[in-house]
């Protein structure tokens, strides 16, 4: 009877204890790890979002670049911090889904070294030419790289990254031959894009848009089941002639395995606010993103099969672990 007498205050102390921790979330600043090069989709979201965040917390939210190996660099510093919320990553569909089916050996467990807080949003990808390329629409690209096998280059930013399978699925899909080069990060790809050095790329839209705008690249179509209401007048692949073909990216937060389930669920509280604001809506639409939460329950089952799903489409287009 003592025993269980204790027992059960001491599961009181703790559920107050959480609580507490939570009521005083954040005490200080955070540290958002973005495992991709400044410039690119996801840093450029995560400094749109933390941003706000900073606002409603009151505490700055600092984000912090560490690229490499496709994003694993970066996601394991977040996987080897203290579980308090005050290191996050900003993960992707790379990071979680994509990677785990790429390399045979990862630095960290993709499932049981996170915790998932939040979805941030849902990002197409758009096949973007530089302007040398004679090619108009999907169709004339199809035929122009049939015409000349193994001419087209094609940028990703990095092995396994949805931007390569995106590539590679268009390959598959079309029987064309096509080069891949890999680079760190999507925002040195679109420099040697932008130059002239590659011909083409499966850019996240809201790297890419600016320079779309611009005239400095040309759209050719994006990569999701629907027109992007930020390129409206871009078809989608599957419209423009290759049929089946589908490739998104998404974004969210994860925190280290261990981190209190009240500190997630009050970073989610919060997140869903910003992401209800219209200065947060407005901002991502021009990125050409979508605001996509979800709450850490229904974001971790989506993460998971997410996976399954990523290790198909690996296999469909022949990619295997390294």
């Amino acid at each position: 009877m003592k025993n269980t007498l204790k027992l059960g205050l001491l599961c009181l102390a703790w559920i107050a204890s959480s609580a507490s921790a939570a009521d005083a979330y954040p005490s200080k600043s955070i540290r958002m790890v973005v495992p991709f090069n400044a410039g690119g989709t996801t840093d450029i979201l995560a400094r749109a979002i933390g941003q706000k965040l900073s606002e409603v917390f009151g505490q700055q939210v600092v984000v912090d670049n560490r690229a490499g190996a496709g994003g694993n660099i970066g996601a394991d510093v977040v996987a080897k911090s203290a579980p308090d919320g005050y290191t996050l990553l900003m993960g992707t569909v790379g990071t979680h889904a994509i990677n785990p089916s790429l390399y045979a050996k990862m630095p960290f467990d993709h499932l049981k070294d996170f915790v998932p807080i939040t979805q941030v949003a849902a990002v197409s990808n758009v096949l973007v030419v530089h302007p040398s390329v004679p090619a108009k629409s999907v169709a004339e690209l199809i035929a122009l790289a049939k015409a000349k096998p193994g001419k087209l280059n094609f940028a990703s930013s990095g092995n396994g990254t949805s931007i390569h399978l995106s590539g590679e699925l268009f390959k598959t899909l079309t029987g064309v031959d096509m080069v891949h080069i890999p680079y760190k990060g999507s925002a040195p790809a679109i420099t040697d894009l932008l130059g002239g050095q590659v011909n083409l790329m499966f850019d996240n839209l809201p790297s890419a848009l600016p320079h779309i705008k611009t005239g400095k690249l040309r759209a050719l179509g994006v990569t999701s089941s629907k027109r992007a209401p930020a390129l409206p007048d871009a078809p989608t692949i599957a419209e423009a002639g290759v049929p089946g073909f589908e490739a998104t990216s998404w974004f969210g937060v994860f925190a280290p395995a261990g981190t209190p389930a009240a500190i997630r669920e009050r970073f989610a509280r919060d997140m869903a606010k910003v992401l209800e604001m219209p200065v947060v809506k407005d901002r991502l639409a021009t990125l050409g993103a979508a605001p996509a939460f979800m709450g850490p329950q229904a974001w971790d089952k989506f993460a998971r099969e997410y996976v399954v799903r990523m290790r198909k489409l690996g296999d469909a287009v022949g990619i295997k672990p390294q």
